[in-house]
This record gives C-alpha cells, sequence and structure tokens, in this order.
C-alpha cells in the first residue's frame, strides 16, 4: 500500500493514514512440466497479456527438468523481444530448472531461486533417431553453448558457469548459484520477491524500466483449458495410447462398415495423436513397426500361420513403442507400463479373434446346402407313393423317401437335390 505524504504530518494536523489502492499489477504464472510446444504457446500468450494490461512484470514461477530445444529457443526469443520485464523464479523448494529450463532462466531479466532448488544439467542430446556421430555432437553442443553465452553475455550472468552447465552438465544449489551470478537473488516466497524487486531498474526490447512492485496487486495468470489439453495429450504416453486407439477404431470401422462409433473415436483419436506427434520427437521407424505390427496381426487371421505371424506382430509391436520416442530423455519415453499393458491387451485380443475364427471355420454350416444334410424335421402329412412334406428349418419342404413315412413321424435329412430333399423315418 502507499500514503498521503507523511505520517508524521498528518498526525500533527490531525488528519488520519488513508489507504490507497496501488495502481500497479504484476503478473505471476506458474508452469511445471516438460518444455514444449504448448509451454512456448502458454508463455508467450502470457507475455502478450501482461503487456496489454500495462503490468510491471512477469514472474514465471518454474520447475522443469527440460525439453525441447525448439520450444526453448522460441520462449527465449519471447523474452528477449518482451516491453514486459520477465522474472524466472525457480519455486518451490526442491524445484529444478534443468536442461532448456537453465536458457530459460539465463534470458530472464532478473533470475531468482527458492532455497532448497538447483539450475544445471543442460547438455543437450539426441532424440528421435538424429544423427549420434561425434562430429554431430560436437556441433550440437558447440552451437548450444554459443547460444548460452550470449544469452548470458545480454543479460550480464556468469558465461563461464553456462558453457559448464552445457558441456559437463553442471547442476548446482541456488546458494551456489547466488554466488557464481548464475541468479540475482534468492527468496523464500512470491512476497519478499516483490519486495526486492521494487525500485530496481532493468533493460527490456523497448527500453529501461524501473520496476514498481512491493504493494502491486497479483494477477495469476491460469493455463486454459486448451493449453491443458494440448498439454496432456503432448505426454508421451498420452499420446502412444492414441495413436493405439486410433489405429483400432479405423480398423474396426473398415472391418465392420457402418458401424460409425468406432470410426468416430478412432478418427478423433488419431488426429489427436497425430498432433501430439508434432509436438515430439518422433522416431518414424518406430511408428512404422507399430503399424507392420497391426498388419501382421489382421494376417493371422486370414491367414493360417500356427501362431509365427502373431509372434512377429508381438515384437514389432515392442520394437516399436520402445523407439517410438527413443531418447536419452526419460520425459520422452513411453513408459514400461504402458508398453506393456498395451502389448498384452492387443496380444489377447488378437488372439481371441483368431480363436474365434478357427471356431466359426469349424462350426456346422447353417445355410445352403451342408446347413440342412443331417437336420431332423417332422413329417407334416402322409408319404404317398415315397413323397410327402416335412417341417425342417422353420420351413414346409417336399420330400422323398422309400420307407413308409406317416404325419408326426421324425425324420431325417439324407440328401438335397436341385429342391427335393431325401430323407429317412427316424425309428
Amino acid at each position: 500500500m502507499i500514503y498521503l505524504e507523511n505520517e508524521i504530518h498528518q498526525e500533527e494536523l490531525g488528519i488520519q493514514s488513508i489507504e490507497v489502492q496501488s495502481n500497479y499489477n504484476v503478473h505471476i504464472l506458474t508452469y511445471d512440466g516438460v518444455i514444449n510446444p504448448v509451454a512456448s504457446d502458454f508463455i508467450g500468450s502470457a507475455i502478450k497479456d501482461a503487456a496489454e494490461d500495462g503490468s510491471q512484470c512477469l514472474i514465471i514461477e518454474l520447475d522443469t527438468p527440460g525439453g525441447l530445444m525448439k520450444s526453448m529457443q522460441q520462449i527465449v526469443k519471447d523474452f528477449m523481444a518482451s516491453p514486459v520485464p520477465i522474472v524466472v523464479y525457480v519455486a518451490p523448494s526442491g524445484s529444478r530448472a534443468g536442461s532448456a529450463g537453465v536458457f530459460i532462466t539465463y534470458a530472464a531479466n532478473i533470475a531468482a531461486m527458492a532455497p532448497g532448488t538447483n539450475i544445471g544439467a543442460a547438455h543437450p542430446v539426441t532424440i528421435g533417431g538424429a544423427d549420434t556421430s561425434q562430429t554431430m555432437m560436437e556441433k550440437v553442443t558447440n552451437d548450444a553453448v554459443a547460444f548460452i553465452r550470449s544469452i548470458a553475455e545480454k543479460r550480464g550472468r556468469n558465461e563461464e558457469w553456462a558453457e559448464k552447465s552445457v558441456r559437463e552438465s553442471a547442476s548446482i544449489p541456488a546458494s551456489e548459484a547466488l554466488k557464481l551470478g548464475v541468479v540475482e537473488v534468492i527468496s523464500d516466497n512470491v512476497d519478499s520477491l516483490l519486495t526486492w524487486l521494487d525500485g530496481r531498474e532493468v533493460e527490456v526490447a523497448t527500453g529501461k524500466k524501473i520496476l514498481h512492485t512491493e504493494d502491486a496487486r497479483i494477477v495469476e495468470v491460469e493455463m486454459s483449458w486448451r493449453f491443458k489439453v494440448l498439454n496432456v495429450i503432448s505426454d508421451p504416453n498420452i499420446a502412444y495410447i492414441l495413436l493405439l486407439i486410433g489405429i483400432y477404431g479405423i480398423f474396426f470401422e473398415l472391418y465392420n462398415p457402418g458401424s460409425i462409433l468406432p470410426g468416430v473415436v478412432g478418427g478423433i483419436s488419431l488426429i489427436l495423436a497425430f498432433y501430439a506427434l508434432h509436438t515430439l520427437p518422433v522416431n518414424y521407424a518406430g511408428l512404422l513397426l507399430i503399424l507392420f505390427s497391426i498388419i501382421l496381426f489382421i494376417a493371422e487371421i486370414k491367414v493360417p500361420s500356427y501362431g509365427l505371424l502373431t509372434v512377429g506382430g508381438v515384437v514389432s509391436l515392442i520394437l516399436g513403442s520402445l523407439m517410438l520416442f527413443k531418447g536419452a530423455m526419460p520425459f520422452l519415453q513411453v513408459s514400461w507400463k504402458v508398453i506393456a499393458f498395451a502389448v498384452i491387451l492387443t496380444t489377447l485380443f488378437f488372439l481371441i479373434a483368431i480363436g474365434l475364427g478357427v471356431s466359426a471355420q469349424r462350426r456346422k454350416p447353417v445355410t445352403g446346402r451342408e446347413g440342412i444334410l443331417g437336420e431332423i424335421g417332422e413329417a407334416v402329412d402322409h408319404f404317398t407313393k415315397g413323397r410327402g412334406q416335412i417341417a425342417v428349418h422353420g420351413e414346409i419342404w417336399d420330400a422323398f423317401s422309400e420307407n413308409a413315412i406317416r404325419k408326426g413321424d421324425r425324420v431325417k435329412v439324407t440328401g438335397l437335390e436341385n429342391l427335393k430333399i431325401f430323407v429317412d423315418k427316424i425309428s
């Protein structure tokens, strides 16, 4: 809060202090998760809204294990072009700014950490079947070093440690980060951070700006439902499940045209899966192996291979699932539990389908010539000169027999010629 004049002079005049609401506001965004295109869009949108609202600064409470370099680069660009001061606050205690989080923290106008947090391990890793040769890795590493050193130089932070974090995957706690000049302040909470920020001068894309934050109004930036949904489906496990549901749905629709529901569910799932695959580092060899496994399962139903195609399908599905988002970062891999569940469920389904198909092939025909031979019927009148009518299969047929048959006698169909059936009396 701010007050009129000084309180001593007001007391001398018998005037009570009048509390005035601050006209300043501060936007606060909390992000806990992987740095991906959804995070990039969300943070970019928050910067735009803060600028339009005339916010003193945008505070980003960050806790991330890292993420995609392309998304991180976009966030850094947004920070550099922002007319609003950006404060990255690694919090709460126990949080970390790992990998891509190091670049994002360095790119902020002011970097802060809570006690019990850490920052570092920004060494780039290969994902999605990228070139892993030594020459290529050196190029990627050198590019990342040049990028983070340029950011550190722009923000006046420790360039040597930034390079060490990239080349050697160095990681340090908050206390050491403050000593090395990686961050400007360690703060227990947002309130104390706002007090520390008040009156400080920062340089943004539009020039220098003095912060007024101590009594500012807090504006919480919530992730919209659209970003929440996109963030959920961008998880590798969810993307993998959506992909399988989409494939099964389309398969069922093509196998039973007109079912509608499997086709609708499969189509929606595939579209969502394709969006997720777009945001993730996909290894297309893994994707092709998954599609090939489904083809093998379907072929087992059509072609008797005594289980050989099923075994091939299981192996292909497991390998494809492991390779789909293969990388050194655990948060970009499909969980073993999800893979095991999907493989077991898929295998059981097709084994049951194959069993039902074999049973259907062995079942006695119920239509045509084969369907009526051997059936038991009943004579509906007396046979005259070896000819009469019987009821069988719910129908009345003209029948012929060499035996004497009376009305009500049980008969068995022994032959069929055109529309004539031959029967014998059952004694």
